[in-house]
């Protein structure tokens, strides 16, 4: 459904050159749920814009690169045939709906305008279908809703209007940005089963991205661990889950609530990643992990280190792991 090859997309800032996204490997197949994780900063949220294609010049550019949708490169297409793709076949949920959503239009109104421009439908087709999606997506009373502005729903109701947006008009690829952000874990929940539920119906594929692993672990088929701009390990998530092979993401998973071995007493004590998330205007050379990582050798402060298939259909980048 998606291939994305050697993906770069640079923001070329006053400070200097930040390299949010640098030579990212991705593939989705059909019907299957990708995770894309890591902490705050590492560039998941830039491949999804880059993706879509709503990477803001200036100062965002993408540089590099192929993204195959159905084997037809995006990079390659003019607006107006981006315009055409957006909504219809590729959707995205992002992270914030009350920033995402017009407060001067009403729900209905905004889910309609996505099904008429999309879709050729009348004014009454369109209000039709937006009652079934909002219904479809779980709200009870979807004629209210309809009428309704967004400062007047909640933020789990907003999320809702949000999921029936992107899929109103049936698209083969969802892009969620942390579908679950400000939710409670409830709310948090049935969002994620929701998704499940209509992609199931509608067969399409999802890119999910999270900073929860629990939510990887529950939700995703494969998963991608980004760290700092770059992929350092990928594939599926039952056989990433039980044999982590980076030491970052080995620490992801120790830092988990219950993952942790480190038992003093009745106390446990989580196990941290020490340090942050380098500039990415003057990222470590070598290794972009290496200043954190306990493994670190000479050679992760020179080289740089390839995914690399550590099992099949496992991939790390990491010269500890390699050798």
């Amino acid at each position: 459904m998606l291939k994305i090859e050697g993906l770069k997309t640079y923001f070329y800032t006053y400070k200097g050159l930040i390299k949010a996204v640098d030579s990212v490997d991705l593939e989705i197949g059909r019907g299957e749920i990708f995770g894309l994780v890591g902490e705050s900063g590492s560039g998941k949220s830039t491949v999804a814009l880059s993706t879509i294609r709503l990477v803001t010049w200036p100062p965002g550019k993408i540089v590099d690169g192929r993204i195959l949708f159905q084997g037809d490169d995006l990079l390659l297409k003019t607006d107006e045939e981006m315009r055409r793709i957006r909504g219809s076949e590729i959707s995205m949920i992002f992270q914030e709906p009350t920033t995402s959503l017009n407060p001067v239009f009403t729900i209905g109104d905004q889910i309609a305008e996505v099904i008429m421009l999309h879709q050729n439908a009348g004014k009454d087709t369109a209000k039709s279908k937006t009652l079934e999606m909002l219904n479809e997506v779980g709200i009870a009373d979807p004629k209210r809703v309809f009428g309704e502005y967004p400062h007047e729903l909640s933020g789990g109701m907003m999320q809702r209007a949000m999921i029936a947006t992107a899929l109103s008009c049936k698209p083969r690829l969802l892009i969620a940005d942390e579908p679950t952000t400000s939710l409670d874990v409830t709310i948090g929940f049935q969002i994620l089963q929701l998704i499940k539920e209509l992609v199931s119906t509608i067969g399409a594929s999802v890119m999910l991205i999270t900073h929860d692993l629990g939510i990887v672990a529950e939700t995703c088929d494969k998963v991608a661990v980004m760290y700092a701009g770059q992929v350092v390990e990928k594939g599926d998530v039952k056989r990433l889950f039980e044999n982590p092979m980076h030491p970052y993401t080995k620490g992801l998973l120790s830092s988990l609530p219950g993952k942790s071995g480190l038992l003093e007493g009745k106390k446990s004590i989580l196990s941290v990643i020490k340090g942050s998330v380098p500039d990415l205007i003057s990222p470590p050379q070598g290794c972009r992990f290496h200043p954190r990582c306990e493994l670190a050798k000479e050679s992760c402060t020179k080289d740089k280190p390839r995914l690399h298939e550590i099992e099949p259909g496992h991939f790390v980048a990491c010269l500890t792991c390699n050798n």
